[in-house]
């Protein structure tokens, strides 16, 4: 991403109701995995907001290739080291619990296999995965240009990815349900009017406590059902155990 994807990205992911939300999702799909401390990989672990939030569940540490993301790691006090995750520099079998969110989809990662197996490499068998990734190409929008994006992925298509690279994938979801067809809206209206740039940008106060809240909702219907559509796709695994 660019230089000033990171500034946004470390002034907003305290607050925004996008970051917030979906790290209150993450924590919901993880929460009834985890039951004794965990040695935890974010494989581009961005800014760092979501080791802080990690480091509930054990030892959390972070990788990135991007130096910007290097450095505000350091500012937040959290512990990451410079990488790409197609060659992950950790040894194999090292992390109970591994995380990627929004990073198999980037143009960095020239091969979505490599990485997933990389993934898989570094967690030892029977370990956990928690994969996000940006959903459905119909979505595709001013924003995916901004950030560099490769792809918007299915369920199938990235339950099928997981497979291949030696998890079982134990669920699959869609989030950002309730704001879908404002979202498929405003793309549309991206690809019409040709507009440029992110929608990474705060909203007027009742927006943000508004988008927020539903999203809170998906995290605790999240603990009874998945998710038909969404913006976002999230994909929870198990490394399949050495035989």
């Amino acid at each position: 991403m660019k230089r000033q994807e990171y500034d946004r990205m470390f002034e907003a992911e305290d607050r925004h109701w996008w970051y917030a939300g979906m790290r209150a999702i993450s924590l919901a799909l993880l929460r009834p995995q985890l039951r004794e401390p965990a040695r935890i990989l974010d494989a581009g672990c961005g800014t760092g907001r979501n080791l802080v939030a990690l480091g509930a569940f054990g030892a959390a540490f972070g990788v990135d290739l991007a130096p910007e993301a290097i450095d505000y790691c350091r500012e937040r006090g959290v512990r990451s080291v410079r990488g790409s995750v197609l060659a992950l520099p950790f040894r194999a079998d090292a992390f109970d619990l591994v995380t990627s969110f929004d990073v198999l989809y980037h143009r960095w990662v020239e091969d979505d296999r490599v990485a997933a197996l990389e993934l898989g490499r570094v967690l030892r068998p029977g370990g956990l995965l928690l994969v996000r990734v940006p959903a459905l190409k119909l979505l595709w929008g001013a924003h995916d240009s901004a950030v560099h994006s490769r792809h918007r992925y299915g369920r199938q298509e990235l339950a099928e990815l997981l497979e291949q690279a030696g998890f079982e994938v134990l669920r699959t979801s869609y989030a950002n349900f309730f704001l879908f067809p404002l979202l498929l809206l405003r793309r549309s209206l991206d690809r019409l009017l040709r507009r440029q740039g992110s929608d990474l940008a705060f909203l007027p106060a009742p927006f943000e406590a508004l988008f927020r809240s539903l999203l809170g909702l998906e995290a605790r219907l999240l603990g009874v059902v998945s998710l038909p559509v969404g913006a976002s796709l999230f994909a929870l695994a198990r490394r399949r155990q050495l035989t």
